[in-house]
């Protein structure tokens, strides 16, 4: 596929880098790029080459969150949800690790973008908030609150409010805070030490990570543990 809102890159050693490529909007999310990554995730999921996936924006932001003029145009509202459902489970149910690296604002649809992904680093100038429901947009509260907890997923998908790098790692919405400069090597050093990883033990540990979000300690410990012990060891 030719992209026009994406770029892709090949860092090497099994790491892919996905920088969202609508500077001029700060990377708002349109249609086209909702498409474009979800067609971009599809031919990563299958290629073996490609162990760990960063994403990033270009510029000075993460993503500014959906592109909300096309909510105005009625004739492309179908194309838009279609293109919002595929492109979230897509992001969600992408079998490599994935690595969020916020460069600047991570708003409304970024944050959830960066909530999605397995790890998220930022820059010390990074800005994170749902500002949407200040004008009537429903914030994705439940990837959020599997990160930082029920109270404080609440508190910011009610209020809105922007939370800054400091507050972001301490929440534990970020594992780690680095100048703006030095963010691209840091994800890069985060993706090879995952890379080094064995294929097989990225897949089990993502298939893990995603069959397990919701279940309580029993289940999760059961499919991620025991019942794989049985059918592997034991012939159950």
């Amino acid at each position: 596929m030719d992209y026009q809102t994406i770029e892709l890159q090949d860092e090497g050693e099994g790491v892919r880098t996905l920088t969202l490529n609508r500077p001029e909007k700060r990377n708002a999310i349109s249609t086209r790029m909702r498409q474009e990554i979800s067609a971009c995730l599809t031919a990563l999921a299958t290629d073996e080459a490609v162990r760990v996936l960063i994403v990033t924006g270009k510029g000075h932001s993460f993503s500014s969150g959906f592109d909300i003029r096309e909510f105005q145009q009625k004739e492309g509202l179908a194309e838009l949800a279609r293109s919002s459902i595929a492109y979230h489970r897509d992001v969600w149910g992408f079998p490599k690790p994935t690595i969020a690296a916020v460069n600047g604002f991570a708003m409304g649809g970024g944050l959830d973008l960066a909530a999605l992904c397995d790890v998220r680093l930022c820059a010390e100038n990074a800005i994170f908030a749902h500002p949407q429901v200040r004008f009537g947009g429903i914030p994705l509260y439940t990837p959020l609150r599997w990160i930082i907890g029920e109270g404080l997923a609440r508190d910011l998908c009610l209020t809105g409010r922007h939370i800054d790098a400091r507050e972001a790692h301490r929440i534990g919405l970020v594992s780690e805070v680095v100048a703006p400069a030095d963010l691209a090597e840091r994800a890069l050093d985060f993706a090879r030490m995952m890379a080094e990883v064995p294929p097989e033990s990225l897949v089990t540990l993502k298939r893990n990570f995603i069959e397990n979000a919701g279940r309580d300690f029993e289940q999760s410990y059961l499919n991620e543990h025991e019942n794989r012990m049985r059918k592997r060891f034991l012939g159950e």
